[in-house]
């Protein structure tokens, strides 16, 4: 239930970022908004969410989401959209808006998880490398004597 809150919140961040950054300043389709916005939600909660958010904490995660929205609406409007001045502007106001609600997301994400959970994945967050330490017999103390 929590996964699904998490990821309507996010569409529908993505879908005024997107009405406002392509369709406000631009002429952008409904359905340009509405398949930005279910590629954004997606990767973004895959990527940002699920797998780093756990890992590198709210600000890096957040800073992985604003490359990875930028990146999104610049790849993806090439193909979709024809005009380079709306794709440069909509991608950079959209990645600021949706990253300033990502920084919402994540800490609801990281406050309201499991307490287990939480420990869990925060004990090996950096790899640990020790050394073990032990004398070597000696062979002439392992073999029974000769008389």
């Amino acid at each position: 239930m929590r996964n699904a809150m998490v990821l309507l919140a996010k569409f529908i961040t993505c879908i005024v970022a997107f009405a406002v950054a392509l369709d406000l300043f631009f002429d952008a389709t409904i359905t340009d908004i509405l398949s930005f916005s279910l590629l954004v939600t997606i990767v973004s909660y895959v990527v940002g969410d699920v797998l780093l958010l756990p890992r590198i904490g709210n600000w890096k995660a957040t800073v992985v989401d604003f490359l990875l929205v930028y990146a999104s609406v610049w790849i993806f409007g090439n193909v979709v959209l024809d005009n380079y001045l709306q794709i440069a502007w909509g991608s950079i106001i959209a990645a600021c808006l949706i990253s300033a609600a990502e920084v919402f997301v994540h800490r609801f994400l990281q406050h309201d998880a499991p307490s287990g959970e939480k420990t869990e994945k925060r004990q090996n967050q950096r790899l640990a490398y020790g050394t073990e330490m032990a004398e070597e017999e000696d062979i002439h103390d392992i073999r029974p004597d000769k008389k």
